[in-house]
């Protein structure tokens, strides 16, 4: 029987775009179970109310899809007794580096280079498609990790936007999940109290101006275009879902139907 949860909008601390997946509607008229799927953004500023309030949840595993230089710019994760952490970076330790060291710290015209002209969500929209096509191991492995044992588990990266997105998005896709309920739950990334908080050097009236602000805004943005660049890349490499589940990700029917048992009601 899964624990009753005390919340699914708690007000966390020092953890950023924190839910429960539960409720989402599946295309064949179930739903997916409160209390079983959590996503959020990094744990590392979780203050102690906010890690009993995780540990309340009874989490089994915590994912972590940061890479090393996520970790070293936050910190690790705070530690709940009792809980599994598994790290599986969805990018390259070194990707990017020099790119957000640009973003934290580059003046005006060094953004408008690096971000203008479309560059900034074009980029995003070539992670989202590159983290589908080169990370099918790692997808695989929460996948079946989910179908056997690892539940409740919350599903985290920095943000909880992008890579905690996407894998949250290919887990539905791996319900049966409706594919505007799995929209409406990304974009939910965008509303003002779960929002990234963007941290640049500098004083705020150069560092946080709204040409600046706005240079940056596709890179802390839940867009549809991205989620829907991702499930293109789906189907334009394997042809459709059920392809990329049994081929891309290597789960079986009976793999899939223990996860729907898991995870739907």
């Amino acid at each position: 029987m899964t624990q009753q949860v005390p919340s699914t909008e708690p007000e966390l601390a020092g953890v950023r775009n924190f839910r429960d997946v539960g409720g989402l509607p599946t295309a064949d008229g179930r739903r997916v179970r409160r209390g079983v799927l959590f996503r959020s953004g990094h744990l590392a500023h979780a203050t102690e109310t906010d890690a009993a309030f995780l540990s309340s949840l009874g989490l089994h595993t915590v994912f972590d899809f940061r890479n090393a230089a996520d970790q070293k710019l936050e910190g690790p994760d705070v530690a709940l007794p009792g809980v599994r952490n598994v790290n599986l970076p969805l990018t390259d330790p070194a990707d990017g580096a020099e790119f957000w060291t640009m973003v934290r710290d580059g003046d005006i015209g060094q953004l408008r280079q690096l971000l203008g002209d479309g560059k900034a969500a074009n980029r995003m929209i070539v992670s989202y498609r590159s983290i589908i096509t080169e990370r099918t191991t790692e997808h695989s492995r929460v996948l079946h990790a989910l179908a056997e044992d690892s539940v409740p588990a919350l599903l985290h990266c920095a943000a909880g936007k992008d890579r905690a997105g996407l894998s949250i998005a290919v887990t539905l896709l791996a319900l049966g999940v409706e594919r505007d309920a799995i929209l409406a739950d990304y974009l939910e990334s965008n509303a003002k109290h779960r929002r990234y908080r963007v941290h640049r050097s500098g004083s705020a009236d150069t560092a946080y101006t709204p040409e600046v602000m706005e240079l940056l805004s596709p890179l802390f943005d839940a867009r549809a275009e991205y989620l829907a660049a991702a499930v293109e890349t789906v189907e334009q490499t394997w042809g459709d879902t059920d392809a990329y589940l049994e081929q891309g990700l290597g789960l079986a029917p009976g793999t899939r139907e223990r996860l729907r048992e898991r995870l739907l009601d």
